[in-house]
């Protein structure tokens, strides 16, 4: 398969699902997703985003060997809008190794104050600091405060997502 022609031949799930089982939870097969993900090319990165979310979802250890590469990849100027949210989407199903969980904080922080920031970025990054807050109990406040600073322009995934938090930790 020539995997970035693929890509770009269509964007439906069914050609993301076609992706993803190609992979299978061969590492190889996954690291040349990877290098698409992580390219220059907008409309390459953003065909390879949601495949890996779903490969990564299925194979979590195919992510381990590129871990450090996929939290600096947030930090790309202007990055595509659907690797924001399918790294995110792949950060509230996996276990974040430690020595990332402080930079990955702060990053779902950033997305979530970022009046900017699409609705889905911000859903999931609410679900990676909820999943975080239990390891965490000290950040359970900026949260809170966050949150209801954002409540009044916020989507509808926003503030659903946003009330589960607030009722698990009892603030509402």
């Amino acid at each position: 398969m020539n995997l970035r022609e693929t890509l770009l031949a269509v964007h439906s799930r069914a050609q993301s699902d076609k992706v993803v089982k190609w992979i299978g939870n061969s590492q190889e097969r996954f690291d040349a997703l990877f290098k698409l993900f992580t390219g220059n090319e907008d409309r390459v990165i953003s065909r390879a985003a949601w495949p890996l979310s779903y490969a990564v979802q299925a194979h979590p250890e195919l992510i381990h060997k590129h871990f450090s590469k996929f939290v600096r990849n947030l930090r790309r100027p202007n990055l595509h809008d659907a690797a924001k949210r399918n790294t995110m989407r792949v950060l509230q199903e996996i276990s974040i190794p430690k020595r990332f969980q402080g930079e990955i904080m702060n990053t779902c922080f950033t997305y979530i104050s970022d009046p900017a920031e699409k609705p889905a970025v911000k859903a999931f990054s609410l679900t990676v600091l909820q999943n975080l807050a239990r390891q965490y109990p000290d950040i359970r406040q900026e949260l809170k405060l966050v949150i209801e600073s954002q409540w009044e322009n916020e989507s509808p995934a926003f503030k659903s997502r946003a009330k589960k938090i607030l009722r698990e930790y009892q603030y509402r």
